[in-house]
């Protein structure tokens, strides 16, 4: 195949991401910052770079999937980045969730070097990034999302070019609220089935069936009548994009009171050390509010 893939940051989504790249027949380069995050791939084929620019000087389509906007910034931009190993004509595709402000300042450099850049955050979590079923949200060019998106179907299903840059960005943020909130009604519902007597598992199959039916109730209210909380998307995470979402909000002047009840629920969950369980573990805060009222007190206002 004739493009060579890069990919930098091989985590809970990033690893399984690159590893569909490979199998697909691609070409492959890889890099992050623990050589222990590069071993399934390199046992699979891929080659390892010890830099940033490194990997964009053997690459033309350069993946990240990192953390947060500092950690973008700094692969991109930072010393040895990709941008002083890129060539012009190449393609940067961020697929981490982060500022869609500083995306845009991001592919404003690049395209200075002749660089274009796509921003393309992903939904699905990482049983999507095993099954190669993410759903990916595009900012950029329309001709460089039909450059990419042979590789977007490669690690995705649902592929929508939203718009310009950081488009991509702003439709993750209103997933995030989305999914945020919906995981909050459920975490209520669930509760209230409990306290009334009534098995919340038939309370779940029960609204399955119906107009209150969503992925959200379908995975992660199992999650919660089981309160197996292993991680598909984890807790601190969803607070980072949350963060994101009230800094865009407080830049437009809205008011989004649904996202900030969700980010104080995570704000809550991640106080309390259970950082790396996953977002749906909000059902804990509201099981241990009903267990223990006194509990209310210690919450930021809105909450309990």
């Amino acid at each position: 195949m004739g493009e060579r893939i890069g990919f930098i940051g091989l985590g809970i989504m990033g690893r399984p991401m690159a590893l569909n790249l490979l199998r697909a027949g691609y070409s492959l380069a890889v890099h992050a910052r623990r050589v222990e995050s590069m071993r399934p791939l390199i046992e699979a084929g891929a080659s390892a770079c010890g830099s940033p620019a490194e990997l964009a000087d053997r690459s033309d389509v350069i993946f990240t999937m990192v953390s947060d906007t500092p950690d973008v910034e700094s692969v991109i931009l930072g010393e040895n980045g990709v941008l002083a190993g890129v060539h012009p004509g190449s393609v940067v595709v961020d697929m981490s969730t982060i500022s869609a402000a500083v995306t845009r300042r991001l592919a404003e450099r690049l395209g200075e070097r002749g660089v274009e850049m796509l921003d393309a955050p992903v939904s699905g979590g990482e049983a999507g990034a095993i099954d190669g079923r993410l759903s990916i949200m595009v900012g950029g060019a329309e001709s460089t999302f039909a450059r990419v998106l042979p590789l977007f179907h490669v690690m995705g299903e649902n592929i929508v070019h939203v718009g310009g840059h950081g488009a991509g960005q702003v439709c993750k943020s209103c997933n995030q609220i989305l999914v945020g909130a919906t995981i909050v009604a459920v975490a209520e519902a669930m509760r209230l089935a409990q306290a009334s007597d009534v098995d919340p598992a038939r309370v779940r199959a029960a609204l399955l069936g119906g107009f209150a039916g969503s992925r959200v109730l379908d995975v992660h209210g199992q999650r919660m009548i089981d309160e197996n909380f292993e991680p598909g998307f984890k807790a601190r995470l969803h607070q980072k994009d949350m963060r994101i979402v009230a800094e865009a909000a407080q830049e437009l002047g809205l008011s989004l009171p649904s996202a900030n009840a969700v980010a104080r629920y995570l704000d809550v969950l991640v106080g309390q050390g259970l950082g790396e369980l996953d977002s749906s573990a909000i059902y804990l805060v509201l099981r241990d509010l009903s267990r223990e009222p006194s509990a209310h007190s210690s919450l930021p206002s809105g909450i309990g």
